[in-house]
């Protein structure tokens, strides 16, 4: 069990017997009434996003979840498929359970995988991905005027993303996982 104090960003908790990921948290003090957190979470299951307040004394239960490595093969339509790197099992997981990590995978990367209960529930990608980009329109000299020094690009996977006027077609990129965002040109 943890007491709201132990409610950061990032902990896994178990409400009515579903696994979720705390996404936000805020203590607020209130003079005599003692302190509050209120959180913004998410279901690692459906992916639906949450907003709870917990008062002082509150007991929020542990998500039982265990970590395992897997490597990512394909998608077909919504459904992208896994292979258990320790048991050879392949399970699937849909678009709306991966969020904006599904626009980052290509095949063969390795991920992270929470299972919940003996089920694969959701991913995690190392930190940073580097991905190639498929289609650059060409930097407009005077494009600066509007002061927009970015344009949309489109990755390897289909993403599409906001990148310096600089950035053309062919190159390798390096993105930030947690964000989406473009962080360096390799």
């Amino acid at each position: 069990m943890l007491t709201i104090n132990d409610l950061k960003i990032g902990t896994e908790i178990q409400i009515d017997d579903e696994p979720y990921a705390v996404l936000k948290s805020e203590h607020k003090h209130m003079g005599r009434g003692g302190a509050s957190v209120r959180v913004k979470i998410r279901s690692l299951i459906s992916g639906k996003v949450l907003e709870k307040t917990y008062k002082q004394g509150d007991k929020v239960e542990t998500a039982e979840l265990k970590r395992s490595k897997a490597n990512f093969l394909y998608n077909q339509g919504d459904e992208y498929h896994f292979m258990n790197e320790e048991t050879y099992d392949q399970f699937f997981l849909t678009k709306e359970q991966l969020g904006t990590e599904a626009g980052l995978l290509k095949e063969g990367q390795n991920v992270d995988v929470l299972d919940f209960k003996n089920t694969p529930v959701s991913i995690f990608l190392p930190a940073k991905v580097e991905l190639k980009v498929t289609q650059a329109p060409p930097g407009i000299r005077g494009d600066t005027a509007q002061g927009s020094v970015t344009k949309t690009i489109t990755l390897e996977t289909g993403m599409q993303i906001q990148v310096p006027l600089f950035v053309k077609e062919g190159d390798v990129l390096r993105i930030n996982t947690e964000t989406g965002e473009y962080v360096e040109r390799m």
